[in-house]
């Protein structure tokens, strides 16, 4: 599998950055840390922004090492800021156009018809950027990185600037370029709804560190792990559309032998579908009930306990292939004499699968 690589150590005053990590060059990975963990710092070492002692191999090729330092103009890559930095003087099209005329026709990666379908932007072309909304500036600079063509596409923070309807907004145009692109991208975020929905890889760092690199869904669902412990912890199954339910305007998804209803219609049968259940909307039983509320009955069994907030324990369970995470009270799981191979009912409501 071509991978990238990277060993950096960076010292800022007293902040100091030893972190080393290799992940698939295809996909999305996130790197995900707290404010000042040294996200930020890490992506430029990667863009050669910031230069300090390691090293850095993209598919086989030495970007930096003791010998080597290729300057970021020469670095195939596209690096989409907090705040979208387009050209004010000129048009939309005129700021997608502005790397994609300087790469030569025969190593352009991208077509700008494409890009310009997969990120909405074709009633923007003839706009100013002052005519646009924070969410519009932001999907015409990921275009204009595209259309670089870069072999290594960087994204810092790129939703932390926007309210909450621009995010929600721009969210769905990042699921399409994943689902399009083979491009490999770093995505920098410290909210795990994003990472949650767009990743594959997961990079956790903190202080400085790697604390963990691997699959997301691994991450996501690790007791030793802060992600399982934040009021966001969640489960993400990648499934499959098996029907759709038009009385009740319900979808059926399945991931191995466990299957799902969610409310509304949702892509077409046969096609892939991610879902995010998080685990405070996961409760247990220890047989089905025979008249509920609650469609998803998941057969699950009990890998591990822990304390999690004051008076709640948060508890894995193995659903088929796939651990999902619950959160319910100390006194619940007491009361259920919950302990690891416990076989339970995890209860999950249509509505709260995201």
């Amino acid at each position: 599998m071509s991978t990238i690589e990277a060993r950096f150590r960076s010292t800022q005053g007293s902040f100091v950055l030893d972190a080393a990590f290799s992940v698939p060059s295809r996909g999305v990975t996130a790197l995900f840390g707290a404010s000042g963990s040294g996200k930020t710092t890490l992506l430029r070492l990667i863009a050669g922004l910031t230069r300090a002692p390691g090293s850095l191999i993209v598919n086989g090729e030495v970007w930096q090492d003791d010998r080597t330092f290729i300057p970021t103009h020469r670095r195939a890559l596209g690096y989409v800021f907090q705040e979208a930095s387009l050209f004010p003087h000129l048009s939309v099209r005129a700021n997608l156009e502005y790397g994609w005329k300087r790469v030569p026709i025969a190593e352009r990666r991208t077509a700008f018809g494409d890009v310009v379908d997969w990120l909405g932007l074709a009633a923007l072309l003839a706009q100013a950027p002052r005519h646009l909304s924070g969410g519009q500036r932001q999907r015409v600079a990921i275009g204009r990185a595209l259309l670089a063509s870069p072999r290594l596409l960087l994204m810092d923070e790129p939703l932390s600037a926007l309210d909450a309807t621009s995010r929600a907004d721009i969210l769905p145009y990042l699921e399409r370029l994943h689902r399009e692109l083979e491009l490999p991208l770093i995505y920098v975020s410290h909210a795990q709804d994003e990472v949650a929905r767009l990743a594959d890889y997961l990079l956790l760092i903190d202080a400085g560190r790697i604390t963990y690199q691997g699959p997301l869904v691994d991450g996501l669902t690790r007791l030793d792990l802060p992600l399982a412990h934040r009021d966001t912890a969640s489960t993400v199954i990648d499934t499959t559309v098996v029907a759709h339910d038009q009385e009740f305007q319900l979808t059926r998804v399945a991931h191995q032998g466990m299957a799902l209803e969610l409310p509304g219609l949702f892509a077409a049968p046969g096609e892939p579908l991610r879902v995010r259940i998080a685990a405070r909307d996961v409760s247990l039983a220890l047989t089905a009930p025979e008249h509920s509320s609650i469609l998803n009955l998941l057969p699950a069994q009990v890998i591990a306990l822990m304390d999690d907030a004051p008076g709640q324990v948060i508890v894995q369970l193995a659903v088929s292939d796939r651990v999902l995470l619950s959160r319910i009270t100390r006194k619940s799981a007491t009361t259920l004499h919950l302990s690891p191979g416990t076989h339970v009912i995890a209860q999950v409501k249509s509505v709260a699968v995201v």
